[in-house]
Parts: C-alpha cells; sequence; structure tokens
C-alpha cells in the first residue's frame, strides 16, 4: 500500500460496482465486520481507516485539518482503484466525509449513505477541548468512556473499544479538529445524489433530530430510525442496517421490476406477485434484483438478443413453462414468429432433436395463445 493513499481493505468482485464505506472517530474499518461481506456480494466494497487508527499510519493528517481534507483522501484512494463514480457510506466522521462529498463533488458519487451523522457537530469548543484534552494525555481516557458513547446499556464490541485505546493521539486530535469546524447546514439544499440517513434513536452523539434536520434539507432524501441503536449502527445493529442500506445501493429492485414488466407482461407478473408467500418473497426479490435488475438491463446485448439466448437455454434443460413464457416474451421483445422458429430450428443441432421436437410444440402454443 503506497504511503500517501488511506488504509484500506478490498472485498467482492472487481468489476462490480465500487461502494466505499468510511469509519467514525476512533474506530477502524472493523465498525463494517458485520455489514461489510454481505454488501460484497454485490459491490466492491472498500473500507478504509481514518488516518492513526486501526494501525494506519498517522501521517496523512495534521492538526488544523478539515472534512474537507479526509474527503481530499477519500478521492485519492477512489482515484487508485479506478473508481471514477461510487456509492458511499459513512457513520459519524465518515458520514460528514459523505456530505462533504455531496456538496463539493457530487459527480463522483452514485449514492450516498450518512449513518448516525451530523451536518455541524455543535460547534467548535467541545472539539477544541477534547483535542487538547488528547495532546496532553493521549486517548486512554476515551476508550474507558467508549461504551457509554457507543452503544446502549450492556452491549459492547471489544474489537472498537481497543481501536479507540490504540488510536494514535495526534491523529484523533486532528479529527477532532476536523469535526469542529464541520458545518454543511446552509450547504444541505444542494444535494441532489440520492440520500439515505439512518438514525440511532438511543444515539447521544448525533441523535435523530440531527439526521431529520439533513432529512428536511435535502430533497432526495429518505430518513430510517433503528430503535435498538446508539451511535454505531453497522456494529450494534448490523441486519437492520442491511436492511436500510441494501434497496438504497442496489436500486435494482424498482429497475428491476420494470423490466420485468416490459418483458413478461403485466398480467404475469401480476400474477407471480399475487402468489408469493412468506416461503417464495425473497426468491422473488432476488429475481426481481438480480436477473431483471441487473443482467436484463445491461446494455451489451440488445432485449432481442437476450430473448435469442434465453429461449435457446430453456430448450436445452427442458424447462417448457419456462419456455412457453419466453416465447410470449420474446414477440414483446420485438422477435418475429418465424425468428423464434429460427432460434428452434438451431437448438435441434446443438440441444437435440427431441428437445426441440418439444421446444416448437410448446412454441406452437404460446403463439397462438399470445394471437388469441
Amino acid at each position: 500500500m503506497t504511503e500517501d493513499l488511506l488504509d484500506h481493505r478490498t472485498e467482492g468482485s472487481a468489476s462490480a460496482p465500487p461502494l466505499l464505506l468510511g469509519p467514525s472517530l476512533g474506530t477502524s474499518l472493523a465498525l463494517w465486520d458485520a455489514v461489510a461481506p454481505e454488501l460484497s456480494a454485490r459491490h466492491r466494497v472498500v473500507r478504509w481507516n481514518l488516518p492513526g487508527h486501526g494501525g494506519a499510519a498517522p501521517g496523512l493528517i495534521s492538526a488544523g485539518a478539515t472534512v474537507g481534507d479526509l474527503a481530499d483522501l477519500v478521492l485519492a484512494l477512489a482515484d487508485s482503484l479506478g473508481a471514477e463514480r461510487f456509492g458511499y457510506a459513512g457513520v459519524s466522521l465518515g458520514g460528514a466525509v459523505g456530505l462533504h462529498l455531496a456538496v463539493h463533488h457530487p459527480q463522483r458519487l452514485e449514492s450516498l449513505a450518512v449513518i448516525c451523522s451530523s451536518a455541524h457537530f455543535n460547534g467548535s469548543e467541545p472539539w477544541v477541548e477534547r483535542a487538547a484534552r488528547v495532546r496532553r494525555e493521549g486517548v486512554e481516557w476515551l476508550a474507558e468512556s467508549a461504551d457509554g458513547r457507543w452503544f446502549t446499556p450492556g452491549f459492547t464490541v471489544p474489537r472498537l473499544v481497543e481501536d479507540q485505546r490504540t488510536a494514535d493521539p495526534e491523529a484523533y486530535a486532528a479529527c477532532c479538529d476536523a469535526l469542529g469546524a464541520f458545518d454543511l447546514r446552509d450547504r444541505l439544499g444542494e444535494i441532489a445524489v440520492p440520500t439515505l440517513l439512518v438514525a440511532g434513536r438511543q444515539d447521544p452523539a448525533t441523535p435523530p433530530p440531527h439526521l431529520r434536520e439533513i432529512a428536511d434539507a435535502v430533497p432526495t432524501a429518505t430518513l430510517v430510525e433503528l430503535p435498538d441503536s446508539s451511535h454505531l449502527a453497522p456494529a450494534q445493529c448490523p441486519e437492520a442496517v442491511l436492511t436500510a442500506l441494501r434497496p438504497h445501493l442496489d436500486g435494482g429492485a424498482g429497475l428491476g421490476m420494470a423490466v420485468r414488466r416490459e418483458v413478461l407482461g403485466d398480467a404475469h407478473v401480476d400474477r407471480a406477485q399475487a402468489r408469493q408467500t412468506p416461503l417464495t418473497a425473497r426468491f422473488q426479490d432476488f429475481v426481481t434484483r438480480y436477473a431483471w435488475g441487473e443482467i436484463w438491463t445491461d446494455p451489451t446485448l440488445s432485449r432481442r438478443e437476450r430473448s435469442m439466448i434465453t429461449l435457446t437455454a430453456l430448450v436445452a434443460y427442458g424447462h417448457h413453462d419456462e419456455l412457453a413464457m419466453h416465447v410470449r416474451a420474446a414477440r414483446r421483445n420485438g422477435l418475429t414468429p418465424e425468428e423464434i422458429g429460427a432460434v428452434l430450428l438451431q437448438t435441434a443441432v446443438y440441444c437435440g432433436v427431441p428437445a426441440a421436437n418439444a421446444a416448437f410444440a410448446t412454441a406452437r402454443r404460446a403463439l397462438a395463445e399470445d394471437d388469441g
């Protein structure tokens, strides 16, 4: 890792959409341990450490630092990874970095999630005092009170408390300088990127009114409040955070449903939705997001081409119910009956004459129903 880049960890496919995850002050990329692996199934997840945190070198930040300085470091990291545009989610100070990016570099963001954070952190005075004490005494006293600041009573994450205990004092104090100088309240109305706000109802550091203030000002914002969470929501309530993040980051469900209806028809999709049960709901969501929201929306192939490929695959595996459905879909995608016949004739060569014979019978019935 080069010395002028933020310490980071990358998970997921290099070809997946990039997603950068920012930490809270005093923590490390371990804050996302229960969330990042799940998100990496659909994204190239890049978790980054604040300078001097989680074992990272402290030299990228110094006294008088600003949130803008940290945002510049995030952009340099994204550039090094070839991520011209990326999704971003951050907690507390990491969330402030995301807000700064959305205001000053909106062309770089696909989406923004601001978790247990704020457009301001109650002015400079408390942060000046904290920075001065850290520079005098170190950070041990902060580790002793970390559970109370970060979690609800009785809950802890020892790894994160240890991150606080081992943070570099000078780097930590510089981050305090950044928080004390941060105030974007007068710029929130400029944010146009799709924005998710997640508040912990029991968060003493950035309570829900801080997130509501952002939600009221950002036209594209959605606000979610987690009743059982304090300040470090991804560590305390990872499933709830994932439930909020997935639809926001993916965006594939809404687009996928639109494509599914265009290709298969409203009547078919309505029947499938009506038959949905708790047992099948997650599968239906998977099909909508993955098959229709990712594969069928990829512009590399036209819908006509995708229909021809799909027909061939269904013939090969003998999926006749699906074949009938996709014969009708192929007509919606612009294939003529003659072109469908040509596709099925080709399957006789590569999938076998009996398979093609059955496919022609299925297609004849499907086309007759479609004409009727």
